[in-house]
């Protein structure tokens, strides 16, 4: 007997779900808790930032009436019984994945053409920098049975994108033990649904990514070509202290691996400088890295010095302002070969997705192969002389091209 609304001024109850990745994402988390706290609503806070911080949220944040950890999910209806007294909750959100979480139960928020799929849960990488195993747990894939249920459901919605997700996506199906499957079965079932003109991958670990996959997305148009590959580092020794698998050589083999099976390969990272003994020297190394590769689209993070994370205690700490030397070193070198290989695009015909109308700039925007969802990497402008219909897919020319953004013309 819940309505979903638009704006928190209208509800009954307003529920802050929250990321407790990096010092970034904590303060962003706990600045909406104290924004919606102004609606004097029933506040409920859930997510990681619970998870990681519980006891002193509790003390510290009193206008929230209920903090739910991931821990206790299992008993979610029980607990909002004591922040909504009019109504009795039964709903279960299991942590541990024991059966009693029902995947096809989930409402979409997302627009009416696209949707995330999430394949797995928690992370067994334990990288030194990183706390996701010790919010989220250790690695769970969700049963493949379950998962092929939503995608008919999916397919009954009118989904025309979907984004396979996980912190591991390419790990999918290897501690299901016996059942001899991994992320190329899958995909294999999603791939069955014709429906779905855009199927993209976040989130593979490079030593995971297999030949069977590359074969895959080249087999399979619908398989959008977008290789979202966080690598972290290039230096063999960085890499080693950050508990990453794999070394640059293995890096230059599995790019040009991709790029020789798939020519028409996206290719998307992310990176951290300024962690802990990174030298001048691995930055500049990792500067020519970048140029060798030439990555579509990349971002950069500045080390995040996490509580109970290995690299916590580690000598040798970058100060912020040399982080932000490095990020900046980087992100100039990106940027200049991003807008060459954007211009190179301009005369290429593709697929687009039409998503909505931008009323400031008197256009379209829409979904390729080129970009992520969510203008992560930048945006697509589609103009058009003629009304264009939402959710539908057209052809359109690229003929414009900056840093990040495109701009094409229905053709």
């Amino acid at each position: 007997d819940f309505e979903i609304v638009s704006a928190p001024k209208d509800s009954d109850v307003i529920i802050v779900n929250t990321c407790g990745f990096i010092l970034d994402a904590k303060i962003e988390g706990i600045d909406t808790i104290l924004e919606m706290a102004k609606y004097k609503k029933k506040l409920v806070v859930i997510g990681c930032l619970v998870e990681r911080y519980y006891s002193q949220l509790v003390e510290e944040i009193p206008e929230v009436d209920l903090f739910v950890p991931i821990r206790e999910y299992k008993n979610f209806g029980k607990l909002l019984n004591e922040a909504i007294s009019k109504k009795k909750q039964e709903g279960k959100l299991d942590a541990n994945f024991g059966g009693e979480l029902e995947l096809t139960k989930r409402i979409y928020s997302t627009p009416s053409y696209q949707a995330y799929l999430q394949i797995s849960d928690g992370c067994n990488n334990c990288c030194t920098y990183c706390a996701i195993p010790l919010i989220r747990g250790g690695f769970r894939s969700y049963p493949l049975e379950e998962l092929k249920i939503t995608l008919d459901d999916l397919e009954k919605k009118g989904i025309k994108e979907v984004v396979v997700i996980s912190q591991d996506t390419t790990r999918y199906g290897s501690d299901l033990v016996g059942q001899n499957i991994n992320i190329c079965t899958l995909l294999k079932e999603v791939l069955k649904h014709e429906c779905f003109e855009f199927v993209r991958l976040l989130y593979l670990y490079p030593d995971e990514i297999t030949d069977e996959l590359i074969d895959l997305f080249r087999d399979n148009p619908r398989l959008t070509p977008y290789f979202d590959v966080p690598i972290q580092h290039s230096e063999d020794r960085v890499l080693k202290l950050m508990n990453r698998r794999g070394s640059k050589e293995d890096l230059i083999n599995l790019f040009r691996k991709i790029r020789e099976k798939v020519p028409h390969a996206i290719l998307r990272t992310t990176l951290i400088v300024g962690f802990p003994h990174e030298k001048r020297e691995d930055v500049i190394n990792l500067d020519n890295f970048i140029r060798e590769i030439k990555f579509d689209h990349l971002g950069v993070f500045k080390y995040s010095r996490e509580e109970d994370t290995k690299s916590y205690s580690f000598d040798e700490q970058v100060s912020e302002r040399e982080k932000t030397v490095r990020y900046n070193k980087i992100m100039k070198t990106q940027a200049q070969i991003s807008y060459k290989l954007n211009q190179k695009r301009i005369g290429e015909v593709i697929d687009v997705l039409i998503t909505e109308f931008d009323e400031d700039n008197y256009c379209y925007s829409g979904v390729c192969y080129l970009f992520a969802p969510d203008d992560i990497d930048g945006k697509l402008y589609v103009y058009s002389k003629d009304e264009l219909e939402i959710g539908k897919t057209y052809k359109a020319k690229i003929i414009n091209a900056d840093i990040y953004d495109l701009d094409a013309e229905i053709i």
